[in-house]
């Protein structure tokens, strides 16, 4: 039996670290063809090696989601390198926290250009080659998009965004094929957290009902999941896996 990814194209944004680099590793092991894309050319790097070691094709593309030409040169290199772009996952994400009357208009403003202007550039580079495929794309969303959470006045915004963005796409795309949904982790044992004091991380997983935080690859499971054939009859859908956090 072929894997399930089989010359199956994948275009992963934020794959150095944390959940990207889970699911790439997810998809280089179940038989996609990769395109890495993440703002740190040495961990990218370091990422594709290990897919290429699981037998993956990769192409790695270094720059910032923000940015629209850096999307626009992967859409390009992935074309030019396979023909066709079947799955995007616009996992890129940033925080910068602070409290509402302490937050500085440029961290607001960072953390809309990544997290959400970011994967509207993402979406929208990579639409007619999906469209083309009869492809799909999966959003990261969060938790604190759906609920709101202390000092994240920004990233809540942002994810809260992307909540709309899916759902308007998904009714806008599937006549053309496209199925598009997004992932709201909730809180993740990543790069990200690790920086979080001991006390706060010991408080948030007294908050989770399984009582651990949630593992990168519970999430590139997820992705894996929405990505896939099983997934065929399920767009404009916000799957949360926190743990059950939100209960």
């Amino acid at each position: 039996m072929s894997p399930r990814f089989h010359q199956t194209v994948v275009l992963l944004s934020g794959a150095a670290q944390g959940i990207g680099a889970a699911a790439a590793l997810r998809f280089a092991r179940e038989g996609a063809r990769l395109a890495l894309l993440d703002l740190k050319p040495e961990a990218l790097n370091e990422v594709a090696a290990q897919c290429q070691a699981l037998g993956a094709e990769v192409l790695v593309q270094a720059g910032n989601a923000a940015e629209r030409a850096t999307w626009d040169a992967a859409v390009a290199a992935v074309l030019a390198r396979w023909g066709r772009l079947d799955v995007l996952i616009n996992n890129a994400g940033i925080t910068r926290d602070a409290r509402f009357d302490q937050m500085s208009i440029e961290q607001f403003d960072l953390v809309l250009d990544v997290n959400l202007r970011g994967v509207f550039h993402g979406a929208q580079a990579c639409l007619p080659a999906l469209i083309a495929s009869q492809g799909c794309i999966v959003n990261t969303s969060s938790v604190v998009g759906l609920h709101g959470n202390y000092g994240q006045t920004n990233y809540a915004a942002a994810k809260a965004g992307v909540i709309g963005m899916t759902k308007t796409w998904a009714r806008e795309l599937g006549p053309k094929g496209v199925r598009v949904n997004a992932v709201a982790p909730g809180f993740i044992a990543t790069p990200m957290t690790a920086a979080v004091p001991a006390k706060v991380t010991d408080k948030m997983t007294a908050a989770v009902p399984l009582q651990r935080l949630g593992q990168p690859d519970d999430i590139a499971a997820a992705y894996a999941f929405l990505a896939s054939a099983d997934a065929a009859y399920i767009t404009g859908t916000v799957l949360e896996v926190s743990g059950g956090l939100s209960m």
